[in-house]
């Protein structure tokens, strides 16, 4: 990449750091009031559903599909560009208004559907809270759109950064209410579920703020938004067409969650907020690398697929992105597995949140650790078949992971419970990349060349080190309190992994010292 794509993959970065930062924040407050109960149950499940829809629609799927016709168009056609622009919103408006009218109506049977595990009591509080949380998608798929917009124009920090408003509306939500709560004749069941309503009030809230920080700036980079849902202006049939089949990609993908919250459903009281909580842990490596490296690779790789060589600057662009990814992800991977109960307690072991539910959730992001080199990749990989405009591929390879993961998961589920449910999850995601990976190769020749494989062995082997020092540490240090012995145990796994990484002399850790000090690494 580029300087200038590396500048703003670290904008795009900083911004999902701020997110996750708050959104880590708002989970230990949720973890305090909600701990790992039927409560907090029931929120997992209502929140999963309308989230579901939100990615369907936007994010991965709109920036994939508008981003390439609408940065071509704006290079020439600025008008053009602007009434695309317009149609496009307009067209997201109508039908995610349609899909929550819908969701609202249907609510009890979609519950039933998805939390069939559930006993009764949950069941009506999730009913509850999917109803009051479904407009939040049409929200949260203009909050995409903006997204789309901003990046293109290299505007890449506030589209990243915004989400950290719907983390502060929760949180504010959730300690407003118990204040509240505190001084009333309630039962602790009776709190839970006021505070429930309260958070889900307070979710829709953010998703409002979320795209009222967005828009003014959209408004400025298009001289207004020409908003109508129609097919005519040039462009929109293109996104559309480029747009369906990844729509049914991004429904794969959603599917296996679904399929996640179906299964763990049926683990007990817990099971389905610790799979919540763990995937928020697993979920911080992905976007901050994953996402940052893809979102910046994605309109350099459309261009590389029509220049001169196209094979060999994708080749080259895609194997560069996955080193990058790698030297960030192998590590938390390694650290999920090894030390996953000590960040587990670390960030939300607190009030209702007991040790108990620490080693649960501990060993959920154990099991997600195993696969998270393949979930950070999948998408880079996925851009490649992006960029030239086969959309069709993805797909097909997503729907043959989903059916190996739901299946591995049901089986491990009987053994291991959630963990279960997150260890097959891991297997069908790296499944996934891995047949990416290759069908790249047969398409554009041999992505990663033996030195690519041979930086992966150097973090692989500097990780390993770094994990054995860092448990044998998190043993010495016996009965510290969860956070001083969390950030000492991490600590002491990052600075050693750091140090390992720049002796073996990999090309990422002596970019990342000469960023970090603005000297040469000897």
């Amino acid at each position: 990449m580029k300087g200038g794509s590396g500048r703003h993959a670290a904008r795009v970065a900083a911004g999902i750091l701020v997110t996750r930062v708050l959104g880590f924040v708002r989970e230990r407050v949720f973890a305090h009031y909600f701990g790992n109960g039927a409560a907090a149950d029931a929120f997992s499940a209502a929140l999963r559903i309308p989230n579901a829809l939100r990615t369907l629609l936007g994010e991965g799927t709109l920036s994939a599909s508008f981003i390439p016709v609408y940065a071509a168009l704006n290079e020439q056609k600025k008008d053009a560009a602007r009434a695309l622009a317009g149609a496009i919103l307009g067209l997201l408006l109508l039908a995610t208004g349609i899909l929550a009218v819908i969701g609202i109506a249907f609510a009890p049977a979609i519950t039933a559907l998805v939390a069939q595990g559930f006993d009764a009591p949950r069941r009506e509080l999730a009913t509850v809270l999917v109803r009051i949380l479904f407009p939040m998608t049409g929200l949260m798929v203009v909050s995409a759109w903006c997204l789309g917009i901003l990046n293109t124009h290299r505007r890449c920090f506030l589209p990243y950064a915004a989400p950290a408003l719907w983390n502060v509306a929760g949180i504010a939500a959730m300690v407003a209410a118990a204040a509240w709560l505190s001084g009333r004749a309630l039962t602790p069941d009776q709190q839970l579920y006021r505070l429930a309503l309260a958070l889900a009030w307070g979710t829709v809230a953010g998703s409002v703020l979320q795209i009222a920080v967005q828009l003014p700036s959209c408004w400025r980079l298009l001289g207004g938004i020409p908003l109508r849902a129609t097919l005519v202006p040039e462009g929109v049939r293109d996104v559309i067409i480029a747009w369906a089949p990844l729509v049914i990609g991004a429904g794969v993908a959603q599917l296996s969650g679904l399929v996640d919250t179906f299964l763990g459903s049926f683990t007990g009281e817990g099971g389905l907020a610790s799979l919540r909580y763990a995937q928020l842990v697993q979920v911080l490596p992905i976007s901050l690398f994953g996402v940052a490296v893809t979102a910046v690779s994605l309109p350099d790789l459309a261009r590389d697929a029509v220049g001169e060589t196209p094979h060999d600057q994708l080749r080259t662009r895609i194997a560069l992105g996955f080193r990058r990814i790698a030297f960030f992800v192998i590590p938390s991977s390694f650290a999920f597995a090894a030390l996953g109960p000590r960040i587990v307690g670390a960030l939300f072991q607190t009030g209702r949140f007991t040790a108990v539910d620490t080693a649960l959730v501990g060993g959920v992001l154990a099991a997600y650790g195993i696969g998270l080199l393949g979930q950070s990749t999948v998408k880079l990989f996925a851009s490649g078949f992006y960029a030239m405009r086969d959309t069709r591929t993805p797909v097909r390879i997503a729907i043959t992971s989903l059916v190996i993961s739901g299946v591995l998961s049901w089986v491990f589920m009987r053994r291991f419970g959630p963990a279960g449910i997150a260890l097959g999850s891991s297997i069908g995601g790296t499944l996934n990349t891995v047949l990416h990976l290759r069908d790249l190769d047969r398409r554009i020749g041999t992505v990663l060349q033996r030195p690519d494989w041979r930086a992966l062995v150097l973090v692989v082997a500097a990780a390993l080190l770094a994990a054995g020092l860092a448990v044998a540490a998190d043993r010495a240090l016996g009965g510290w309190r969860p956070v001083p012995k969390g950030i000492a145990v991490l600590g002491i796994f990052g600075v050693a992994y750091g140090t390992l990484t720049l002796a073996f002399r990999h090309p990422d850790a002596t970019r990342a010292w000469q960023s970090l000090t603005g000297s040469p690494a000897n």
